[in-house]
């Protein structure tokens, strides 16, 4: 049947009235294919769209890293800050859109990928769409080359590591020393591991295994602000160093001028450490290895104000409106399940700035509008994209009680 694609949805996949979802298309197109269980796998294109590009990656068809390669750019900075704006006016919110920023291609410095054991020895690479089939990577336009340069030796790792029927993963983050490498397996790290794996290394930085350390060769170091730090292994980060200077800009404007800033989910002090350089800072994190880790870089920081320091769950222990008074603003960026709860108690503490940080559209418009039903301004937005060519929405915005903030 032949059908013309409506709209893009929120996971990337065109939708034609029905809805009928169909993979790798755009809005305007005109598609040919069986449709099965509302969805048409394998399209047809009879009228391409103007904003139809050629996919630079020859594995774009294969591989399910990226979904939307075959879309213009314009486009997709376009339709990234249609998606924010369509989560916020579900909630009827709207405000100023200050310009997408851009991570440029081959910069991504964290990334996960699987490995297989063959016949004749062993792959690694990214799951193919909508499969547990792992794809061999021979290029890549979205990792950064230091971490596609490791590949043949996590080919090798997995011929060491695991058996034709058993998954092995590899959390890989480059680092300011080296590729920084955490494998996860069934297999234990046996006497015979532990014998064989330090020969790489010259390889990684730090290598562990399901947890366990193997070795550190040098210290994985991650630079926030002036400040260096080695996080815990496989440890969360932002995807690109060019993503989290455009987000951590964002940040120091929405808290500009503030002298006590609260960083909640604070991490390994992405954004604790740079705003330390000019106002006392009290960072909170539920992650008791990350707050030790950034505890270690602020004893060999120099420069900083007072910065503190305090494991905390902040889903069952959200901070009170008696401590939050204690700020004149806070930095918040949860995980992609929001921060309700969090966000319940700043409401009633009127604090007077906040830099909110969301990797979940949705969840980043639930949250805004429990602030501004409680009186809060929600003084501008700005989509930032890590994740070219994926359906992955981040987002920074200021809002403000009492003022406005531009």
């Amino acid at each position: 049947m032949n059908i013309t694609i409506e709209r893009l949805g929120h996971l990337g996949d065109g939708i034609a009235q029905g809805p009928i979802f169909v993979p790798m298309t755009l809005p305007g197109e005109v598609v040919e294919g069986e449709v099965d269980a509302g969805r048409m796998a394998a399209p047809k294109i009879i009228t391409p769209s103007s904003d139809r590009v050629r996919p630079p990656c020859a594995h774009f068809k294969s591989c399910g890293g990226c979904l939307l390669q075959h879309a213009s750019d314009p486009f997709l900075a376009n339709w990234k800050q249609e998606v924010v704006q369509s989560a916020l006016a579900a909630h009827s919110i709207t405000t100023e859109f200050r310009p997408i920023h851009v991570s440029p291609p081959k910069t991504r410095r964290r990334a996960t990928l699987a490995g297989t054991r063959t016949k004749k020895g062993a792959l690694v690479g990214f799951h193919s769409r909508k499969s547990d089939t792992i794809i061999a990577i021979t290029e890549c336009h979205v990792l950064h080359p230091d971490l596609l340069a490791v590949i043949p030796v996590l080919e090798e790792i997995t011929s060491m590591g695991t058996s034709r029927s058993a998954p092995i993963t590899f959390t890989l983050t480059q680092s300011d020393s080296g590729v920084d490498c955490a494998v996860n397996t069934v297999k234990p790290l046996d006497q015979a591991l532990q014998l064989s794996l330090p020969k790489f290394a010259g390889d990684f930085a730090r290598l562990t295994w399901n947890g366990d350390a193997v070795f550190t060769a040098n210290a994985p170091i991650q630079i926030f602000g002036t400040a260096k730090v080695t996080p815990p292994p496989g440890a969360f980060l932002q995807a690109t160093r060019d993503g989290e200077r455009a987000l951590l800009n964002a940040v120091q404007d929405a808290t500009a001028g503030a002298k006590k800033i609260a960083d909640l989910f604070s991490g390994c002090g992405t954004f604790s450490l740079p705003l330390a350089a000019r106002a006392a800072v009290h960072a909170v994190e539920g992650e008791a290895s990350m707050i030790a880790a950034l505890d270690l870089a602020i004893r060999h920081a120099q420069g900083l104000r007072p910065l503190t320091l305090e494991t905390r769950d902040l889903y069952r222990r959200p901070l009170l409106p008696d401590e939050l008074a204690a700020y004149d603003a806070v930095v918040v960026d949860p995980p992609r399940s929001g921060a309700e709860a969090q966000m319940k108690e700043m409401a009633r503490s009127k604090i007077r700035q906040i830099a909110m940080v969301s990797c979940s559209p949705m969840t980043f418009a639930r949250d805004t509008e429990i602030l501004i039903k409680a009186g809060y301004q929600l003084d501008w937005v700005q989509v930032v994209d890590q994740f070219r060519w994926s359906p992955h929405v981040e987002v920074v915005a200021s809002l403000s009680f009492g003022h406005s903030e531009t």
